[in-house]
């Protein structure tokens, strides 16, 4: 793809993910990068969340955060509603705790300023 970037937590600069490991569309009411592969440095907890507001209403989920300073920054959806099947298992960055490296422009860009190519699972 011609728009290749890495993904970084807002909060400490530490490397979570690239942009070859998109694998999904935005779905509408989450802002977030889905992705099947993350670094080491993303960890999450055994236990589940459920979402009590927003587009996660009723959704079980784990909770991703940065291995260096413990930033939420995004989630692993366990159980949803048909409208939110698609992300089950799949590695939901929020775009709002993401900042991304373009490598072709070597620039630094708010994650929810950047447009991806459409990929979906079976490319």
């Amino acid at each position: 793809p011609e728009e290749r970037a890495v993904f970084h937590c807002r909060g400490c600069w530490t490397v979570l993910g690239d942009s070859l490991q998109l694998c999904g569309q935005e779905t509408p009411g989450l802002s977030v990068l889905v992705c099947f592969k993350v670094t080491s440095d993303v960890t999450w907890e055994d236990s589940l969340l459920v979402g009590l507001e927003g587009a996660l209403l009723g959704c079980a989920y784990h909770l991703l955060s940065c291995r260096s300073c413990n930033l939420a920054v995004g989630f692993i959806l366990y159980s949803s509603g048909s409208d939110l099947a698609h992300l089950r298992g799949l590695f939901c960055f929020f775009k709002d705790s993401i900042i991304c490296y373009c490598l072709k422009n070597q620039m630094i860009i708010e994650a929810s300023k950047v447009n991806f190519p459409a990929v979906t699972l079976k490319e």
